[in-house]
């Protein structure tokens, strides 16, 4: 009877680590159960709510000295934005970590609460780094910071029903925030509480390393994990090699070694979604998504996306593994990352000081019409007509299939512009200050008015997207540059770009870059006429006028042969004469950000 216990427990282990996926800890004695997470308790069915996440890392910071749970923030509704610092030396705060000489590596899990592998694959690592020191060296020569939730109110937004395209678990949080925000498009503009504190958090630690979790949608595929290096158009160069030389290089091929079960692939976007044979497509991220901020900031940005269709527990080791080799990847050599960083903030600050190089900035980008053909680890499908929709659709099938597949990878620069030493902005834009300040950028207040010659721009084509945006009607435009003598009063703001975080600078600040504060809309009231005349009032005007300006008059009746949708308008026709007069306001459609090319000798104080 004993033997036969035993054969029975024998063969079951067996079956067991058949059913798993190869990972990281396949070979480590099995977990306690007062450690396992709530996703390993029910066999990766289920994941644990906010609470329940938050009590599992307060245990581990009662059982380990090198945990340390805090929280930078609140969210909309309140609730505490989760923290936890691993650290052997104890090295909680910056401070201490920046003296420590350490590395500093953030992990950040669930801004889109829904696609939730990384916190269940966080807590694990964690565990088995304090608790049960399998892999404690991980913190040898890295400061570990963890957000195990970022988006926490979207994800007490719990249900079956959040993610229609994912294989489990059974119920997982929202996409987006108790304001229905989208974390993840909020970096630049800030509007969301949540962000703000991030931001501070960021600012204050300059983590060297980060990484971003999430689970795709689109396509069907063989590859459990998919991955993004920003290592190119958005990162420096130092930081860029590092990236390429160390994580596509070094960790990726050995997270794809036959005896792990993981299979890896670019983050894949397919040009048509109902044609994987068109091909795939590279698309130039900005600086409102996770990755593509920090990489403008100088830092090496990850980012994971775990494929939506494999099981949850294929997805969450998935996700556990790379974490853990990316560490190892640090530890193995953490001066160069860190010198790499140091590198990039050394060369963009020297790039915005007073005869620094002023090469052409890049702020926007677009994708060339080369490719590259690249095998591709798909799987079968058909393409048929669909009596539902009337289009066509692509249906997945359960096999494998090879490819080989042109994928457009050229990003060229579309708009480049010569860097300014600053940024002038008067005292009265109090929402674009705050927000500036809110990413942690050096700013000085002016203690005197100055009076001189500027560069900035004047806009045409002012055109709203009809439909919200996160939260927003983003604005498009034309942006044409002017110089001009203006009065910037006392208490006006100087962004000086000799600084590290000079280019989100740059990025909030040009009306072209398409990501700024322009676009979003915090400029909207300079496109509003506030005064207005009488038509009894123009009518005599535009006779003044035709009178005593021949040029004006032939242009007048030239518009009215060449536009006929003017000269059906009777408002448009006697604005024509308003807009030429002396009492037409010459600052709309005026920029009130100046771009301060040389020096300004000028007492200023620290905002």
């Amino acid at each position: 009877m004993q033997r036969q216990q035993s054969l029975r427990l024998f063969w079951g282990w067996i079956l067991l680590a058949f059913a798993l996926p190869i990972s990281v800890f396949a070979a480590d004695e099995p977990v306690a159960p007062e450690w396992q997470t709530k996703a390993e308790r029910t066999d990766f069915r289920e994941t644990a709510r906010y609470e329940e996440t938050m009590e599992y890392c307060r245990r581990l910071e009662k059982a380990s000295p090198w945990i340390r749970v805090t929280s930078f923030g609140k969210s909309g509704e309140g609730r505490e934005l989760p923290l936890v610092v691993a650290s052997k030396d104890q090295a909680f705060d910056p401070v201490a970590a920046a003296k420590s000489g350490k590395a500093v590596a953030l992990i950040q899990n669930g801004i889109h609460a829904g696609e939730i592998d990384g916190k269940d694959a966080s807590l694990m690592l964690l565990r088995e780094i304090a608790i049960n020191k399998h892999y404690a060296s991980l913190l040898d020569h890295v400061i570990l910071l963890v957000i195990p939730i970022y988006n926490v109110d979207g994800h007490e937004r719990f249900g079956p029903y959040n993610r229609i395209n994912q294989n489990g678990p059974a119920e997982q949080g929202w996409r987006v925030t108790a304001n229905n925000l989208n974390l993840n498009r909020d970096y630049m503009k800030a509007d969301a509480p949540e962000t703000r504190a991030w931001l501070k958090l960021f600012s204050a630690w300059r983590p060297d390393l980060f990484v971003d979790t999430h689970v795709t949608d689109g396509a069907d595929f063989q590859y459990d994990v998919t991955y993004l290096v920003e290592n190119s158009y958005n990162a420096a160069p130092s930081v860029a090699r590092w990236a390429t030389e160390h994580i596509v290089e070094r960790v990726m091929p050995v997270l794809d070694a036959a005896e792990r079960h993981h299979l890896s692939s670019r983050y894949i976007f397919l040009r048509d979604d109902t044609d994987p044979s068109q091909g795939l497509q590279d698309l130039p991220g900005g600086p409102r998504f996770s990755t593509a901020y920090a990489a403008l900031q100088n830092r090496v940005a990850f980012l994971i996306e775990t494929h939506m269709l494999k099981d949850y527990r294929t997805r969450v080791f998935g996700t556990l593994d790379l974490l853990r080799l990316l560490l190892e990847e640090v530890n193995r050599d953490p001066e160069s990352l860190r010198r790499s960083v140091r590198q990039a903030e050394e060369e963009t600050v020297a790039a915005g000081r007073p005869g620094g190089e002023r090469l052409p900035f890049p702020v926007r980008f677009r994708v060339g019409k080369a490719s590259t053909p690249v095998a591709f680890k798909g799987v079968k499908y058909r393409r048929e007509r669909s009596e539902v929709s009337g289009g066509t659709r692509i249906v997945y099938e359960n096999a494998p299939l090879e490819m080989t597949l042109p994928r457009y990878g050229e990003i060229l620069v579309d708009k480049s512009m010569a860097l300014p030493l600053g940024y002038l902005i008067p005292p009265a834009w109090s929402n674009v200050i705050e927000a500036l300040a809110a990413h942690g950028l050096k700013l000085a207040r002016l203690r005197e008015p100055v009076t001189a010659e500027f560069e900035s721009y004047r806009f045409r084509d002012v055109k709203w997207q009809e439909k919200p945006y996160e939260g927003r009607h983003p604005v498009t435009f034309q942006a044409e540059p002017i110089w001009e003598t203006r009065t910037y009063p006392a208490g006006s703001i100087l962004v000086p770009l000799d600084q590290p975080a000079a280019k989100i600078a740059v990025y909030l600040l040009e009306p072209d870059s398409g990501e700024g504060f322009a676009s979003w809309g915090f400029f909207d009231s300079i496109f509003e006429q506030k005064e207005y005349a009488e038509d009894y009032v123009l009518e005599k005007l535009a006779r003044e006028m035709l009178a005593k300006d021949p040029a004006l008059k032939k242009e007048f009746e030239e518009r009215i042969q060449m536009d006929k949708n003017f000269a059906g308008d009777p408002r448009r026709r006697l604005a024509f004469f308003y807009e030429r007069s002396p009492w037409w306001d010459t600052r709309i459609n005026v920029y009130p950000v100046a771009r301060v090319m040389k020096e300004l000798k000028i007492a200023t104080e620290p905002y």
